[in-house]
């Protein structure tokens, strides 16, 4: 699967554009708000119904105008698939394949699968539990349609149970049978989502550890785990053993929406200990690995879009990585970087061809 062609109109800081992309490697380059990242966030839109950046569809739109329009079109299994996002103000996101509009974008979830690796993985590391269990959901989701409507289904259960928590506490009126219900609900949900996380993490695990000694040549020790109250013991014990809990707090206190994954460098926290380019390091083996068990899932190469990846990284790391993603293993790349002549002396070294886009203010020469 490639990406052929990328069709952008008053999206972000650009009014018009149209590039044609080999099946290689293909970079944006350019002064730094020229508009590179935007184009690496167009592809995601094709991919995965949303920006990477800014959940806010309606913040995409370029200032002044009233409706944005990404298409693309992909070569998949020898045929062509055009596919159509599109957003006016005030109005319902609309998303096409092949003309054919989707009655819900979980339907298109994974077809087109992308790993991006960006400067804003970062949160992943320094900001809460909520990013890291993103992570999980959004590999899994990409091969995984069924874990999609489990997650919807334990977000609405979850979100009706805590109503009831409130609702008691102003009313002071407990319904037992209600609670069940929820319960119910929450438990059935909450144990299928938790199996998928566990295998899946079972699995990724390895394939992270593998990424990272290549890329550190096996000069730390590293630990990703995965941690849930259901490894303790069953859902329904933990919500029946913290209910008089939860009526204080008003809220569902323990469950996999509670899940968490753990990031260490030789055994300390690696947000504490890890310097930058470890740090670094950890979030680019992740998303590696991430390609890889995408990859191995579908049985084809997703597309992966690197974004600034050179910063903070030193010449032989950087060196290792671009050496990997040019192997047979990797399909198609986007790369941005501020300086076209690295691009060109980096893979006029490994023997790749490269196809540059220079991007200024929104403008493109290739």
């Amino acid at each position: 699967m490639w990406l052929q062609k990328l069709s952008v109109i008053n999206f972000k800081n650009y009014s018009e554009a149209e590039l044609i992309f080999s099946d290689t490697v293909n970079a944006f380059t350019g002064n730094n708000g020229a508009g590179k990242t935007n184009l690496l966030d167009a592809i995601h839109y094709l991919s995965l119904c949303k920006s990477y950046f800014n959940p806010i569809d309606s913040q995409q739109i370029r200032q002044g105008e009233d409706l944005f329009m990404i298409q693309g079109t992909f070569r998949k299994d020898d045929a062509d698939e055009v596919i159509y996002c599109g957003l006016k103000r005030s109005q319902k996101k609309k998303f096409k394949r092949n003309k054919k509009e989707y009655q819900r974008l979980a339907d298109h979830i994974g077809l087109f699968p992308l790993v991006m690796i960006s400067p804003n993985d970062i949160s992943l590391i320094i900001e809460g539990s909520e990013e890291r269990r993103k992570f999980i959901d959004n590999v899994i989701s990409q091969t995984d349609s069924l874990y999609l409507d489990e997650l919807i289904h334990y977000n609405r259960s979850l979100m009706n149970r805590n109503a009831l928590l409130r609702q008691i506490a102003v009313s002071g009126n407990y319904d037992a049978s209600l609670m069940e219900i929820y319960d119910d609900q929450l438990v059935i949900s909450g144990n299928k989502i938790f199996e998928k996380r566990k295998a899946f993490m079972e699995v990724f695990t390895d394939i992270f550890n593998k990424h990272y000694q290549y890329l550190s040549e096996d000069a730390e020790q590293v630990e990703l785990l995965y941690d849930s109250p259901l490894l303790q013991e069953d859902f329904s014990t933990i919500l029946n053993r913290n209910l008089e809990r939860d009526r204080i707090l008003e809220r569902t206190s323990s469950g996999i929406h509670k899940d968490e994954l753990s990031f260490s460098i030789h055994g300390m926290t690696l947000k504490k200990f890890g310097s930058q380019g470890q740090q670094k390091s950890f979030l680019i083996a992740l998303k590696l690995a991430q390609y890889t068990f995408l990859q191995q899932q579908k049985g084809f190469e997703p597309l992966l879009l690197l974004d600034d990846i050179f910063d903070k990284l030193d010449d032989a790391r950087t060196t290792k990585l671009m050496k990997m993603v040019s192997d047979k293993d990797f399909g198609q790349i986007f790369i941005t970087d501020t300086s076209r002549d690295r691009i060109e002396n980096i893979f006029l070294k490994l023997d790749v061809p490269v196809t540059i886009f220079d991007i200024e203010k929104g403008n493109i020469a290739e």
